[in-house]
């Protein structure tokens, strides 16, 4: 993916008031990562203008990877995953599943899962990856192969991609943190504060992270 497209994406994200920064206090992520910075990408269920651009643009960088080559299903992860796996199986003309975090009673899959189909997670984002093993395994252990996790962003900045690829799966996501602090300078709309930490923290997100009552690694 060009870089032009991921700022394009990075854009979209903007536009759509979906970037929080601050400077007096961190996010503490589920994942237990601290961020001067927060991704609210649930907001695009509302914006379908933007939303359609970037399912389209997600559709071309699943092909142009080859990630969609043999696909036979798109499974959605709980909760924000649900509508961004729906949009992409309605376009991909494809059958759908979505994978709870846990099991309601023996099912945690919804849908119909074939043993040995391929199967495209979707989610709207990843952070460290962690999380997204849980649906991983879910899907594999009903004999679905899992290789591919699109989301619309990723974090890029704490190894999701590394956690993820030790098993067996490639991340592809639209754009990420650095992606959109170089449009946050190019547009502006952020304060000289703001864009500082953010700087800050992507320099070294461990660190930053550590000593804002996050983890380190």
């Amino acid at each position: 993916m060009t870089q032009s497209l991921r700022h394009d994406a990075a854009a979209m994200l903007l536009d759509a008031g979906c970037v929080e920064v601050r400077t007096d206090a961190a996010f503490i992520l589920p994942s237990g990562w601290a961020s001067p910075v927060y991704m609210d990408a649930t907001r695009l269920i509302s914006l379908p203008t933007i939303r359609r651009e970037l399912m389209k643009q997600g559709v071309q960088r699943l092909l142009d990877a080859g990630a969609l080559q043999g696909l036979s299903a798109v499974a959605g992860g709980e909760s924000s995953g649900i509508a961004f796996a729906a949009w992409f199986a309605e376009k991909l003309d494809m059958p759908l599943q979505y994978v709870r975090k846990r099991p309601v009673g023996s099912r945690q899959i919804e849908g119909v899962v074939h043993s040995g189909g391929k199967v495209l997670l979707v989610d709207d984002m990843v952070s460290a990856g962690q999380y997204k093993l849980n649906f991983i395994e879910a899907l594999r252990t009903q004999g679905a192969r899992v290789e591919d996790l699109f989301v619309v962003f990723d974090y890029g900045c704490f190894g999701s991609d590394a956690v993820l690829a030790q098993h067996g799966v490639c991340v592809h996501a639209l754009c990420n943190w650095q992606d959109v602090l170089a449009m946050a300078f190019q547009r502006g709309g952020f304060s000289v504060e703001q864009l500082a930490v953010w700087q800050a923290f992507l320099h070294n997100p461990a660190q930053w992270s550590l000593a804002h009552g996050g983890i380190g690694q």
